[in-house]
């Protein structure tokens, strides 16, 4: 019986697939699918680099999640990033699945010390980048100083330019950088929420330039042992720094945490305690407003609206994104939420807010699917791109589909603001490593209606202008 579930389940993504590639040319406006030889458990978009008639060029940070046969890396790519309207609809169907793409050129491999598990820059310097490992610390990378590596077994670990230290256990998951100074945020299994600055390390990387350029093994100390595993040693020469604060109130792993983003001072976490909790560093080190009971699951990210800081995102492993209202968080503790996204049928592992449009983010889960939502769109008779009007849960107007497994990272581009890089983990389903992709939706789908009706009207006028 499992195994004729498993082969229903799996028809059923691949029929998903083939039909969600029959209208790549109606929906997309471009996109580049890229296959990947090891999985990627993060992707994010760095500076944008050069700009040209048809197409930019921007950073791309990934990672490689290998089976110990050689390293574990981080890797900076540069990306073609091709212009709004100008890639052929023609053009953007055909790719082959088990190909890479022309579009994503690898620059620079960093080796690094244990599985790479997030990727976050740091708004203010873009070539500083910070990343989780299975270790209690979080590394500091200067990518642009850092040598570029040749990933082969034996090799030793790059060497983080900075260490945070503080946790007492391993902090995996949770990592945010703050939007206007160099601070950083982290959680973990120890249930707590730490903060560090950068600048508390500056004057030591400023004094001794060269400490932190090279590739080194080292040997272990007291403050950072040495773990074993070979490629998976830890880093045991890199400075490092300490928190500025630690926050507890969570009863279990904090999975995701968040800056406020016109506050260095504010920021929230979630967690598998099911909490979703908003701090104030001037407020000491607890908890400003703990909501007890945010979903009814563990809760696996949060984000919070760069346009409208009263509005926070929460996704769950109870398959929904709720949307709550930092004025009006809980009801006798339980949380209040503004509204209940359900378009998932597996737990969310990543929801962000467009960096454009104030009412829009998105919303990707284990199911292989990411959704585009727009709030203000709720009450109103809007049909889903790809859905029955029946089955279009409200919000929701667009549904990535070209994903065959858990899309475990999304990241919006800021430079770009409606063109969307996604991983998926296709192990489990395909075989493979896994599977990037960089997707714009076709402009008629969120341009405003009358705009997008007079523009088709201008295009009917020209194609009968055309036949007479």
């Amino acid at each position: 019986m499992k195994e004729m579930r498993g082969k229903g389940a799996e028809e059923t993504v691949n029929e998903r697939y083939t039909q969600w590639k029959s209208l790549v040319p109606v929906l997309y406006d471009w996109l580049a699918n890229h296959n990947l030889v090891w999985p990627s458990l993060s992707c994010r978009w760095g500076p944008q680099l050069e700009q040209a008639t048809y197409k930019n060029r921007q950073r791309l940070y990934l990672s490689e999640q290998t089976d110990g046969s050689v390293p574990n890396t981080l890797v900076i790519a540069n990306c073609e990033v091709v212009k709004p309207r100008v890639a052929a609809a023609e053009h953007i169907s055909q790719f082959n699945e088990e190909a890479r793409s022309p579009f994503v050129k690898k620059y620079k491999t960093i080796i690094h010390p244990g599985e790479v598990n997030r990727i976050r820059e740091l708004p203010q310097n873009s070539k500083i980048v910070a990343t989780h490992t299975d270790s209690p610390d979080v590394l500091i990378w200067d990518i642009e100083a850092q040598p570029n590596r040749h990933a082969v077994l034996g090799a030793s670990n790059s060497r983080p330019d900075l260490l945070l230290t503080g946790h007492q256990d391993y902090a995996e998951f949770a990592l945010a950088m703050c939007h206007s100074e160099p601070f950083v945020l982290s959680g973990g299994k120890d249930k707590s929420v730490i903060l560090w600055s950068i600048h508390d390390h500056i004057s030591s990387l400023a004094s001794d330039p060269g400490s932190a350029r090279s590739p080194g093994s080292g040997g272990a100390n007291a403050k950072h042992p040495s773990k074993t595993g070979g490629s998976n040693d830890k880093p045991t020469d890199s400075p490092s720094v300490e928190p500025r604060g630690i926050y507890q109130g969570h009863g279990d792993t904090v999975e995701d945490v968040q800056f406020c983003p016109t506050s260095a001072q504010e920021f929230c976490s979630v967690g598998d305690d099911s909490c979703l909790i908003v701090w104030d560093t001037r407020a000491g080190s607890s908890p400003v407003v703990k909501v007890e009971k945010a979903h009814d699951a563990d809760l696996h990210c949060v984000d919070w609206n760069p346009n409208d800081v009263n509005l926070i995102l929460t996704g769950s492993a109870d398959n929904t994104v709720r949307m709550f209202d930092r004025r009006n968080l809980t009801s006798g503790q339980v949380g209040s939420p503004i509204h209940t996204f359900e378009g998932h049928n597996a737990a969310v592992l990543c929801v962000q807010w467009s960096p454009d449009k104030s009412s829009v983010f998105g919303s990707s889960a284990e199911d292989g699917v990411l959704n585009i939502w727009d709030h203000e769109k709720i009450g109103k008779k809007l049909d889903s791109v790809g859905s029955k009007p029946s089955n279009a849960p409200p919000g929701l107007f667009f549904r990535h589909a070209g994903h065959r497994d858990k899309i475990v990272d999304f990241h919006w581009n800021a430079s770009d603001p409606w063109t969307i890089v996604s991983v998926s983990d296709d192990c489990g389903s395909t075989g493979g490593g896994g599977t990037l992709q960089i997707w714009r939706m076709i402009d008629l789908i969120y341009r405003p209606e009358e705009e997008v009706l007079a523009e088709l009207d201008t295009f009917k006028s020209h194609l009968m202008t055309c036949q007479a």
